[in-house]
Protein backbone atom coordinates (compact mmCIF):
# COMPACT_ATOMS: atom_id res chain seq x y z
CA UNK A 1 0.00 0.00 0.00
CA UNK A 2 1.77 3.25 -0.79
CA UNK A 3 0.54 6.62 0.64
CA UNK A 4 2.01 9.61 -1.19
CA UNK A 5 5.77 8.31 -1.80
CA UNK A 6 5.33 6.46 1.63
CA UNK A 7 5.26 2.25 1.45
CA UNK A 8 3.44 0.71 4.15
CA UNK A 9 3.86 -3.21 4.66
CA UNK A 10 2.38 -4.70 5.70
CA UNK A 11 -1.10 -2.36 5.30
CA UNK A 12 -1.75 -1.70 8.92
CA UNK A 13 -2.01 1.70 10.48
CA UNK A 14 -1.79 2.06 14.06
CA UNK A 15 -4.70 4.34 15.29
CA UNK A 16 -4.18 7.55 16.75
CA UNK A 17 -5.47 6.68 20.34
CA UNK A 18 -5.41 9.58 23.37
CA UNK A 19 -3.32 8.88 26.04
CA UNK A 20 -1.92 5.44 24.24
CA UNK A 21 -0.29 5.89 21.35
CA UNK A 22 2.52 8.06 23.03
CA UNK A 23 6.28 6.79 21.49
CA UNK A 24 6.16 4.22 24.40
CA UNK A 25 3.15 2.37 22.75
CA UNK A 26 4.29 2.84 19.46
CA UNK A 27 7.64 1.61 20.34
CA UNK A 28 6.35 -1.22 21.80
CA UNK A 29 4.22 -1.44 18.39
CA UNK A 30 6.51 -1.21 15.86
CA UNK A 31 8.98 -3.67 17.37
CA UNK A 32 6.33 -6.30 16.64
CA UNK A 33 6.48 -5.75 13.02
CA UNK A 34 6.15 -3.25 9.72
CA UNK A 35 3.01 -0.64 9.41
CA UNK A 36 2.18 2.80 10.24
CA UNK A 37 2.50 4.59 13.79
CA UNK A 38 0.23 6.96 14.21
CA UNK A 39 0.94 9.61 17.37
CA UNK A 40 -2.13 11.01 19.67
CA UNK A 41 -3.73 13.70 18.16
CA UNK A 42 -2.58 17.17 18.11
CA UNK A 43 -4.48 20.40 17.73
CA UNK A 44 -3.49 22.76 15.23
CA UNK A 45 -4.45 25.93 17.28
CA UNK A 46 -1.65 24.44 20.37
CA UNK A 47 0.81 23.77 17.53
CA UNK A 48 0.19 27.10 15.57
CA UNK A 49 0.40 29.02 18.62
CA UNK A 50 3.27 26.82 19.93
CA UNK A 51 2.08 25.61 23.07
CA UNK A 52 4.88 23.92 24.88
CA UNK A 53 2.41 20.63 26.44
CA UNK A 54 1.74 20.31 22.16
CA UNK A 55 5.14 20.97 21.33
CA UNK A 56 6.11 18.62 23.92
CA UNK A 57 3.75 15.86 22.20
CA UNK A 58 5.07 15.80 18.46
CA UNK A 59 7.99 13.70 19.58
CA UNK A 60 9.60 10.38 17.92
CA UNK A 61 11.93 7.92 18.48
CA UNK A 62 15.34 8.16 16.32
CA UNK A 63 14.68 4.86 14.31
CA UNK A 64 10.99 6.09 14.10
CA UNK A 65 9.90 5.92 10.32
CA UNK A 66 7.82 6.85 8.45
CA UNK A 67 7.34 9.78 11.16
CA UNK A 68 2.87 10.22 11.19
CA UNK A 69 1.30 12.99 13.30
CA UNK A 70 -2.32 13.31 13.45
CA UNK A 71 -3.91 16.77 13.71
CA UNK A 72 -6.82 18.12 14.61
CA UNK A 73 -8.73 21.26 13.80
CA UNK A 74 -11.96 23.21 12.52
CA UNK A 75 -10.67 26.33 11.00
CA UNK A 76 -8.81 26.17 7.48
CA UNK A 77 -6.84 28.75 8.28
CA UNK A 78 -5.40 27.19 11.21
CA UNK A 79 -4.84 24.08 10.03
CA UNK A 80 -2.78 25.59 7.40
CA UNK A 81 -0.69 27.47 9.59
CA UNK A 82 -0.20 24.25 11.47
CA UNK A 83 0.77 21.67 8.50
CA UNK A 84 2.92 24.55 7.35
CA UNK A 85 5.35 23.91 10.58
CA UNK A 86 5.03 20.02 10.18
CA UNK A 87 6.30 20.21 6.87
CA UNK A 88 8.87 23.05 6.88
CA UNK A 89 10.11 22.54 10.40
CA UNK A 90 10.59 18.45 9.47
CA UNK A 91 8.65 17.27 12.27
CA UNK A 92 6.89 14.48 10.75
CA UNK A 93 6.45 12.56 6.89
CA UNK A 94 2.86 12.00 7.14
CA UNK A 95 -0.27 14.04 8.33
CA UNK A 96 -3.56 12.40 9.08
CA UNK A 97 -6.63 14.32 9.67
CA UNK A 98 -9.04 13.85 12.52
CA UNK A 99 -12.63 14.00 10.85
CA UNK A 100 -13.80 10.58 13.58
CA UNK A 101 -13.12 11.81 16.92
CA UNK A 102 -17.23 11.34 18.44
CA UNK A 103 -16.67 12.77 22.28
CA UNK A 104 -18.98 15.47 23.48
CA UNK A 105 -16.17 18.17 23.63
CA UNK A 106 -15.03 17.63 20.44
CA UNK A 107 -18.51 17.54 18.41
CA UNK A 108 -20.27 20.23 20.11
CA UNK A 109 -17.54 22.77 18.45
CA UNK A 110 -18.68 21.47 15.40
CA UNK A 111 -15.01 19.50 14.96
CA UNK A 112 -14.50 15.85 14.25
CA UNK A 113 -16.89 13.66 13.07
CA UNK A 114 -19.21 16.13 13.32
CA UNK A 115 -17.52 18.11 10.85
CA UNK A 116 -18.03 16.56 7.42
CA UNK A 117 -21.18 16.90 7.30
CA UNK A 118 -20.58 20.60 6.44
CA UNK A 119 -19.06 19.97 3.12
CA UNK A 120 -18.08 23.35 2.15
CA UNK A 121 -15.79 23.78 5.27
CA UNK A 122 -14.16 20.11 4.83
CA UNK A 123 -13.46 20.84 1.67
CA UNK A 124 -11.66 24.09 2.66
CA UNK A 125 -9.96 22.95 5.57
CA UNK A 126 -8.45 19.82 3.30
CA UNK A 127 -7.56 22.42 0.40
CA UNK A 128 -5.65 24.16 3.25
CA UNK A 129 -3.85 20.90 4.48
CA UNK A 130 -2.61 19.83 1.04
CA UNK A 131 -1.65 23.43 0.07
CA UNK A 132 0.81 23.93 3.18
CA UNK A 133 2.02 20.08 3.08
CA UNK A 134 4.59 20.41 0.43
CA UNK A 135 5.39 16.99 -0.58
CA UNK A 136 4.06 15.56 2.53
CA UNK A 137 1.23 13.18 2.00
CA UNK A 138 -2.13 14.18 3.43
CA UNK A 139 -4.59 11.90 4.68
CA UNK A 140 -7.89 11.38 6.71
CA UNK A 141 -10.14 9.49 9.19
CA UNK A 142 -13.44 9.46 9.64
CA UNK A 143 -16.72 7.80 10.78
CA UNK A 144 -19.79 7.30 8.89
CA UNK A 145 -21.71 10.41 9.80
CA UNK A 146 -23.38 11.88 12.41
CA UNK A 147 -26.21 9.43 13.04
CA UNK A 148 -28.07 7.06 10.07
CA UNK A 149 -30.22 10.32 9.10
CA UNK A 150 -26.88 12.41 8.25
CA UNK A 151 -24.18 9.97 6.56
CA UNK A 152 -21.41 12.24 5.26
CA UNK A 153 -18.35 9.43 4.35
CA UNK A 154 -18.93 8.99 0.58
CA UNK A 155 -19.48 12.51 0.23
CA UNK A 156 -16.53 13.39 2.67
CA UNK A 157 -14.62 10.86 0.70
CA UNK A 158 -15.23 12.24 -3.03
CA UNK A 159 -14.22 15.66 -1.58
CA UNK A 160 -10.97 14.24 -0.39
CA UNK A 161 -9.85 13.10 -3.57
CA UNK A 162 -10.84 16.04 -5.68
CA UNK A 163 -8.51 17.81 -2.81
CA UNK A 164 -5.56 15.70 -2.94
CA UNK A 165 -5.38 13.58 -0.27
CA UNK A 166 -3.53 10.34 -0.36
CA UNK A 167 -5.75 8.06 1.29
CA UNK A 168 -8.72 7.94 3.54
CA UNK A 169 -9.91 6.06 6.38
CA UNK A 170 -13.28 4.95 7.59
CA UNK A 171 -14.30 3.85 11.03
CA UNK A 172 -17.71 1.62 10.16
CA UNK A 173 -19.64 2.87 13.13
CA UNK A 174 -21.25 6.66 13.28
CA UNK A 175 -20.70 9.30 15.68
CA UNK A 176 -23.61 8.21 17.58
CA UNK A 177 -22.97 4.58 18.58
CA UNK A 178 -19.29 5.93 19.49
CA UNK A 179 -17.80 2.53 20.53
CA UNK A 180 -21.13 0.38 20.71
CA UNK A 181 -22.93 -1.79 18.55
CA UNK A 182 -21.19 -3.41 15.42
CA UNK A 183 -18.89 -1.67 12.70
CA UNK A 184 -20.32 -1.39 9.62
CA UNK A 185 -17.75 -3.05 7.10
CA UNK A 186 -20.71 -2.52 3.95
CA UNK A 187 -20.04 0.89 4.48
CA UNK A 188 -15.66 0.43 4.30
CA UNK A 189 -17.25 -1.80 0.71
CA UNK A 190 -19.18 1.06 -0.31
CA UNK A 191 -16.43 3.66 0.40
CA UNK A 192 -14.26 1.77 -1.47
CA UNK A 193 -16.20 1.73 -4.52
CA UNK A 194 -16.74 5.25 -4.68
CA UNK A 195 -13.43 6.69 -4.13
CA UNK A 196 -11.06 3.62 -6.66
CA UNK A 197 -8.33 6.58 -6.92
CA UNK A 198 -6.85 6.60 -3.38
CA UNK A 199 -6.23 4.26 -0.78
CA UNK A 200 -9.09 3.27 1.58
CA UNK A 201 -8.39 2.19 4.95
CA UNK A 202 -10.54 0.36 6.97
CA UNK A 203 -11.43 0.62 10.58
CA UNK A 204 -13.71 -0.87 13.29
CA UNK A 205 -13.74 -3.94 15.17
CA UNK A 206 -10.15 -5.84 14.30
CA UNK A 207 -9.56 -7.55 17.31
CA UNK A 208 -7.30 -10.18 16.01
CA UNK A 209 -5.28 -10.90 12.26
CA UNK A 210 -7.98 -12.78 11.13
CA UNK A 211 -10.34 -10.22 11.02
CA UNK A 212 -8.11 -7.57 9.64
CA UNK A 213 -7.54 -10.40 6.61
CA UNK A 214 -11.56 -10.93 6.83
CA UNK A 215 -12.03 -7.41 6.49
CA UNK A 216 -9.68 -6.61 3.09
CA UNK A 217 -11.09 -9.70 1.28
CA UNK A 218 -14.90 -9.17 2.07
CA UNK A 219 -14.53 -4.92 1.35
CA UNK A 220 -11.77 -4.71 -1.11
CA UNK A 221 -9.93 -1.93 1.31
CA UNK A 222 -6.34 -1.39 0.61
CA UNK A 223 -5.05 -1.23 4.38
CA UNK A 224 -6.67 -1.89 7.64
CA UNK A 225 -6.60 0.58 10.84
CA UNK A 226 -6.22 -0.93 14.49
CA UNK A 227 -7.76 0.68 17.53
CA UNK A 228 -8.77 -0.74 20.81
CA UNK A 229 -8.02 -4.34 19.47
CA UNK A 230 -4.39 -3.80 20.17
CA UNK A 231 -4.78 -2.42 23.64
CA UNK A 232 -2.47 -4.22 26.09
CA UNK A 233 -2.12 -6.44 23.02
CA UNK A 234 1.00 -4.86 21.24
CA UNK A 235 2.19 -8.33 19.72
CA UNK A 236 -1.22 -7.88 17.63
CA UNK A 237 1.46 -6.45 15.09
CA UNK A 238 3.38 -9.61 14.82
CA UNK A 239 -0.05 -12.11 14.29
CA UNK A 240 -0.97 -8.68 11.65
CA UNK A 241 2.33 -8.96 10.15
CA UNK A 242 2.29 -12.70 10.07
CA UNK A 243 -0.97 -12.65 8.94
CA UNK A 244 -0.43 -10.64 5.88
CA UNK A 245 2.33 -11.91 4.95
CA UNK A 246 0.73 -15.56 4.76
CA UNK A 247 2.53 -16.93 8.00
CA UNK A 248 0.23 -18.79 10.45
CA UNK A 249 2.11 -18.04 13.47
CA UNK A 250 0.37 -15.95 16.13
CA UNK A 251 1.68 -14.66 19.46
CA UNK A 252 0.32 -16.37 22.20
CA UNK A 253 2.09 -15.19 25.23
CA UNK A 254 2.34 -16.50 29.08
CA UNK A 255 1.44 -14.30 31.97
CA UNK A 256 5.19 -14.16 32.54
CA UNK A 257 5.65 -13.18 28.71
CA UNK A 258 2.65 -10.10 29.27
CA UNK A 259 4.10 -9.39 32.79
CA UNK A 260 8.18 -8.43 31.01
CA UNK A 261 6.03 -6.44 28.44
CA UNK A 262 4.07 -5.01 31.22
CA UNK A 263 7.31 -3.67 32.73
CA UNK A 264 9.20 -2.69 29.61
CA UNK A 265 5.78 -0.60 28.60
CA UNK A 266 5.85 1.84 32.31
CA UNK A 267 9.57 1.97 31.22
CA UNK A 268 9.80 3.14 28.24
CA UNK A 269 6.52 5.57 29.34
CA UNK A 270 9.19 7.06 32.17
CA UNK A 271 11.62 7.75 29.84
CA UNK A 272 9.14 9.61 27.37
CA UNK A 273 7.47 11.42 30.03
CA UNK A 274 10.77 12.15 31.59
CA UNK A 275 9.47 11.31 35.39
CA UNK A 276 9.18 8.25 37.17
CA UNK A 277 6.02 8.96 38.58
CA UNK A 278 4.20 10.17 35.59
CA UNK A 279 5.26 7.39 33.83
CA UNK A 280 4.05 4.80 36.11
CA UNK A 281 1.06 6.50 36.86
CA UNK A 282 0.02 6.96 33.32
CA UNK A 283 0.93 2.77 32.83
CA UNK A 284 -2.03 2.59 35.94
CA UNK A 285 -4.73 2.59 32.45
CA UNK A 286 -3.14 -0.14 30.61
CA UNK A 287 -2.78 -2.61 33.81
CA UNK A 288 -6.52 -3.75 32.77
CA UNK A 289 -6.39 -4.43 29.23
CA UNK A 290 -2.97 -6.60 29.72
CA UNK A 291 -4.21 -9.06 31.82
CA UNK A 292 -7.75 -9.26 30.39
CA UNK A 293 -8.68 -12.84 30.46
CA UNK A 294 -6.35 -13.89 33.14
CA UNK A 295 -7.13 -15.37 36.16
CA UNK A 296 -5.36 -12.86 38.46
CA UNK A 297 -6.84 -12.65 41.93
CA UNK A 298 -8.27 -8.78 42.27
CA UNK A 299 -5.63 -7.90 45.10
CA UNK A 300 -3.13 -8.36 43.03
CA UNK A 301 -4.98 -6.70 39.74
CA UNK A 302 -5.41 -3.69 42.49
CA UNK A 303 -1.78 -3.82 43.56
CA UNK A 304 -0.72 -3.23 39.94
CA UNK A 305 -3.06 -0.40 39.10
CA UNK A 306 -1.84 1.56 42.00
CA UNK A 307 1.62 0.88 42.22
CA UNK A 308 3.85 4.24 42.35
CA UNK A 309 7.13 3.99 40.98
CA UNK A 310 8.93 1.31 38.90
CA UNK A 311 9.89 -0.84 41.97
CA UNK A 312 6.73 -0.73 43.00
CA UNK A 313 5.63 -2.01 39.93
CA UNK A 314 7.99 -4.29 39.36
CA UNK A 315 7.78 -6.60 42.90
CA UNK A 316 3.53 -6.58 41.85
CA UNK A 317 4.53 -7.89 38.77
CA UNK A 318 6.78 -10.46 40.05
CA UNK A 319 3.89 -11.72 41.85
CA UNK A 320 2.03 -12.83 38.82
CA UNK A 321 1.92 -16.35 38.20
CA UNK A 322 4.50 -16.32 35.48
CA UNK A 323 3.76 -20.15 34.08
CA UNK A 324 0.10 -19.19 32.87
CA UNK A 325 -0.33 -20.10 29.64
CA UNK A 326 -2.72 -17.77 27.54
CA UNK A 327 -6.34 -17.58 28.22
CA UNK A 328 -7.75 -17.75 24.50
CA UNK A 329 -10.87 -16.57 23.61
CA UNK A 330 -11.05 -15.16 27.60
CA UNK A 331 -8.06 -12.56 26.23
CA UNK A 332 -9.33 -11.88 22.54
CA UNK A 333 -12.15 -10.13 21.54
CA UNK A 334 -13.58 -7.01 22.24
CA UNK A 335 -11.66 -4.21 24.52
CA UNK A 336 -11.35 -0.82 25.96
CA UNK A 337 -14.94 1.76 25.33
CA UNK A 338 -17.95 -0.20 23.95
CA UNK A 339 -21.11 2.02 24.64
CA UNK A 340 -23.43 4.09 22.43
CA UNK A 341 -24.43 7.41 23.25
CA UNK A 342 -28.31 8.89 22.99
CA UNK A 343 -27.45 11.70 20.94
CA UNK A 344 -24.62 13.99 19.44
CA UNK A 345 -23.63 16.90 21.05
CA UNK A 346 -23.45 19.29 18.05
CA UNK A 347 -23.48 23.15 17.65
CA UNK A 348 -27.15 25.46 17.74
CA UNK A 349 -28.41 24.75 14.23
CA UNK A 350 -25.89 22.29 13.09
CA UNK A 351 -27.75 20.44 11.18
CA UNK A 352 -29.74 23.05 9.00
CA UNK A 353 -27.73 23.49 6.35
CA UNK A 354 -24.93 20.76 5.22
CA UNK A 355 -22.65 23.26 3.69
CA UNK A 356 -20.25 25.99 4.72
CA UNK A 357 -20.22 26.61 8.18
CA UNK A 358 -18.81 29.70 10.38
CA UNK A 359 -16.50 29.38 12.58
CA UNK A 360 -16.41 30.56 16.17
CA UNK A 361 -13.66 31.42 18.21
CA UNK A 362 -13.86 29.08 20.66
CA UNK A 363 -13.96 26.05 17.90
CA UNK A 364 -10.34 24.89 18.09
CA UNK A 365 -9.05 23.47 21.18
CA UNK A 366 -5.71 24.31 22.27
CA UNK A 367 -5.04 21.63 24.58
CA UNK A 368 -3.61 18.05 22.31
CA UNK A 369 -3.98 14.98 23.59
CA UNK A 370 -8.23 14.69 23.24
Amino acid sequence: MKIGSIEVWPPVVLAPMAGVTNTAFRALCREQGGGLYVSEMITTRGLAERNPKTLAMIRFQPDETPRSVQLYGVDPETVGRAVRIVAEEGLADHVDLNFGCPVPKVTRRGGGSALPYKRGLLRRILRAAVANAGTLPVTMKMRKGIDDDHLTYLDAGRIAVQEGLSAVALHGRTAVQHYGGTADWDAIARLKDAVPEIPVLGNGDIWSAEDAIRMTRTTGCDGVVVGRGCLGRPWLFRDLDNAFQGRPERARPSLGEVGATMARHAELLVECFGSETHGVLDFRKHVGWYLKGFEVGAGLRRDLATAGSLDELRDHLARLPAGLPWPGEAADGPRGKSSSRDRVHLPDGWLDDPGDAEISPDAELDTSGG
